[in-house]
Order: structure tokens, then C-alpha cells, then sequence
């Protein structure tokens, strides 16, 4: 019986342009937004605080954008960078385009927009992926942008 172990991608299994669809998606709830709202010390009454929320713009309380976005970059490991990952070396271009509610279900996918090789780290290699998060309509209600550092493949003896 062979052992098969899940793993991320090495960087030579990274394919500039190739789009990768995280499933299962997660479907937001009240207690993920006061947890990770009062986790992160975030006052924002729009996460906490209904009969405030309901006399604001979208008439109810928000998804803390932080969990979006976390949760987005959470949904590509298993499938990205799960055991090959160095480290993360930075997020950007993050927007917030569309409000994301208790109830919505949070869709991630993942596209690879460049690498290279480490000039600085033999055997590792950069990986610039866009994340856009969909809720269950299909509307874009986040976006970012992460470069990682992630490991070759080993060498074969």
C-alpha cells in the first residue's frame, strides 16, 4: 500500500494562469463575526451591534472585512501551499467591493498571476496568487493579492 500525504504545490507544480476553485465553501455565521471581531479587539459596532447596524447603509450587521479576507486566504491552503509553504511574504491590492452578511456563503477562488525562483534562497521559489471571494450569488465581495515563499521539489536521489 503506497502512502499518499496532502500537500500544497512545489513551485515547479504552480501554473501561471491556471485558476483554482476552493471547495467547500464557507457559509458565514453570527458567532464567526462576534468571535473574530472581539478576538481582533475590533469595537466596530456594524459587526456587533444589530439595532446600530440596522439604521446604517445596508440595514444590518456586517462581516468583518479581516475575517473575509482570512477566511478567503484560509479556503486556497489544502489545495496551494498546505506543507510547502516557507512563509507569506506580503498581501496588496486587498478591496472590499460587496458587503458580506451572517447567512452568505463565502466562494474563494484562487488564480497564479506570476513566479520565479528565489534569487536569495536556493530551492525556493515566489508565487503571486489573486484571491477573489464570491458569495452564493456569484457577487465579487473581495479580492487580494499574496505572494508566497514555497519550496522546490525535492531532488530525487
Amino acid at each position: 500500500m503506497t502512502d499518499i500525504v496532502q500537500r500544497g504545490l512545489y513551485f515547479e507544480e504552480f501554473e501561471e494562469g491556471a485558476r483554482y476553485l476552493h471547495r467547500p465553501g464557507r457559509t458565514a455565521t453570527e458567532a464567526d463575526n462576534v468571535l473574530f471581531t472581539t478576538l481582533t479587539m475590533n469595537t466596530q459596532a456594524l459587526h456587533l451591534d444589530a439595532a446600530f447596524a440596522q439604521g446604517q447603509e445596508f440595514g444590518q450587521r456586517l462581516m468583518n472585512s479581516m475575517w473575509t479576507l482570512s477566511t478567503m486566504v484560509g479556503s486556497s491552503v489544502a489545495q496551494l501551499t498546505q506543507g510547502t509553504l516557507v512563509a507569506q511574504v506580503g498581501l496588496g491590492d486587498i478591496a472590499f467591493v460587496h458587503p458580506l452578511f451572517a447567512g452568505d456563503t463565502l466562494y474563494t477562488e484562487s488564480i497564479v498571476t506570476g513566479k520565479r525562483l528565489s534569487a536569495s534562497r536556493p530551492g525556493q521559489g515566489v508565487v503571486t496568487i489573486a484571491h477573489t471571494g464570491r458569495n452564493q450569488e456569484g457577487i465579487v465581495v473581495a479580492t487580494a493579492t499574496r505572494t508566497v515563499l514555497v519550496h522546490c521539489a525535492p531532488k530525487e536521489d
